[in-house]
């Protein structure tokens, strides 16, 4: 069997005649499935029948049917049903609306509607810059997807991304305290998602892009930059070379490297592979290359797509052509934003002295992170279940949270580099090491920390402007 994953926790509910010896022998069956037993609790018990929860970690949905149909074949079992965790945690959804104001009188509501919200109606009109304040443009965030990429899904459409959508929602408010609302559009024709979203614009203090499929996911976020007056950032892209930016200045400093000697390899050159780059290239980095499927990305050949082609001829400098595995021999970095399974250990092995892996492909790194860690010095991935996790949700709250604060009408690439520092400095230089080069998702400062460096880069830059 496979390593569960942390997100199947099944109940299995199960009815067998009385046995002292009943619920120790459904334990061993669930072990002998390779499950682990979480908990055990009996329902009901007489002197005829044991009605049994059994409690466990399963590798998936399959998982969990394989074992109840086995413990139907004990004699006189019956399995009342299979209880999914994850899927009765997202009943009704996730997330709702709530007052943040008392609603209990007629004075109440003359102030919160009519009369009195005419007399907010009359000021906004004539200063629309007071919405900002007098409304919830304040503090919320519009999480717009057309569910073309999903992570570790594909094009699922709209109604299958609303979850995932919901979960950033949540992320948001748990981690920033910004209220964010999930927008999933039928449709992914470029020209209609820009204009849909310029049109709900008014109603938000910012635009959270997710999942829309690259390339169309560069023109969407280029255009609504230039054409909305609020910050539009595209997690998928940003947020994660935020958060690779942080790991790899932490990691740099364990294995005393400098980012403008070394070699670096980034497999997938989609909206996070074009971000890490781009980021990485001003920061110094200028030996990188890009790995597509068709090879190696350099100014040998062009490339379809204009975001693509300028990977091609701004990187691999050269001029080295060849499969993921030929360009990472001698690599000092590599970064995988692309499949699962694509590396093995020995591949590793070929890079320079001391290397960095981050493979963050989900939920199935790019190399297993145990053999990886045979011959790289630092191993990173985006999983919860090594060290070492590369997660978003380390930079999207507090890059939000710190722009709507000071009613930032855009993000910057500065914004995005301040963002990585605070998140590499909330790990202390005592405890910095090959375990630990990046704060853990639920750190109690990482966000705040991150809100504070973009308010100060946004006054920094206020005032330099004067």
């Amino acid at each position: 069997m496979s390593k569960a994953l942390p997100s199947y926790n099944v109940t299995i509910r199960i009815a067998l005649p009385f046995d002292p010896r009943g619920t120790a022998t459904l334990v061993k069956e669930f072990a002998d499935f390779g499950a682990i037993v979480t908990g055990v609790d009996m329902v009901e018990s007489d002197e005829d029948t044991l009605l049994t929860d059994i409690t466990a970690k399963v590798d998936d949905i399959a998982h969990a049917e394989q074992i109840a149909a086995k413990l139907e074949t004990l004699d006189g079992a019956q399995v009342h049903g299979i209880h999914d965790s994850t899927v009765q945690a997202h009943i009704g959804g996730k997330i709702e609306i709530a007052l943040k104001r008392p609603l209990r009188t007629r004075q109440d509501l003359g102030r919160i509607y009519t009369p009195g919200v005419a007399r907010i109606s009359e000021i906004i009109a004539k200063d629309p810059e007071q919405a900002r304040k007098l409304t919830v443009k304040r503090n919320t965030v519009a999480v717009v997807s057309d569910g073309s990429a999903v992570l570790g899904l594909g094009n699922v459409g709209p109604k299958a991304a609303m979850p995932v959508m919901e979960g950033k929602a949540a992320l948001f408010k748990k981690f920033g305290d910004v209220d964010g609302w999930p927008i999933c559009l039928d449709t992914t024709d470029t020209e209609e998602i820009i204009s849909v979203v310029k049109a709900i614009a008014p109603g938000f203090g910012g635009i959270n892009l997710e999942d829309i499929s690259a390339p169309r996911c560069f023109e969407i976020e280029r255009r609504l930059r230039a054409e909305l007056d609020i910050p539009v950032f595209h997690d998928d892209q940003h947020g994660t070379a935020v958060v690779v930016l942080a790991a790899l200045i932490n990691a740099l400093k364990v294995v005393d490297k400098k980012i403008e000697d070394i070699r670096i390899v980034v497999s997938g050159v989609g909206a996070a592979g074009n971000a890490i780059i781009r980021l990485l290239k001003g920061q110094g980095a200028q030996d990188i290359i890009g790995v597509g499927r068709n090879g190696a990305l350099g100014p040998f050949r062009q490339e379809e797509g204009e975001d693509r082609n300028w990977l091609a001829q701004n990187t691999n400098p050269r001029g080295q052509e060849g499969t993921l595995k030929d360009v990472l021999r001698d690599a000092d970095v590599f970064i995988g934003v692309s499949a699962g399974n694509i590396l093995t250990g020995k591949d590793i092995a070929t890079m320079a002295k001391d290397p960095i892996v981050f493979a963050l492909a989900n939920p199935i790194p790019e190399v297993d992170p145990i053999e990886a860690a045979e011959y790289a010095a630092i191993v990173a991935t985006g999983r919860s279940d090594y060290p070492n996790q590369i997660n978003n949700v380390l930079a999207f709250p507090g890059i939000f949270r710190g722009m709507l604060d000071v009613k930032a009408t855009e993000v910057t690439d500065r914004m995005l580099v301040v963002a990585a520092r605070a998140i590499a400095d909330t790990v202390l230089p005592e405890q910095l090491n090959a375990n630990f080069i990046i704060p853990g998702v639920f750190h109690p400062t990482a966000a705040k920390d991150v809100a504070r460096a973009i308010r100060d880069e946004f006054k920094n830059s206020t005032a330099e402007s004067m």
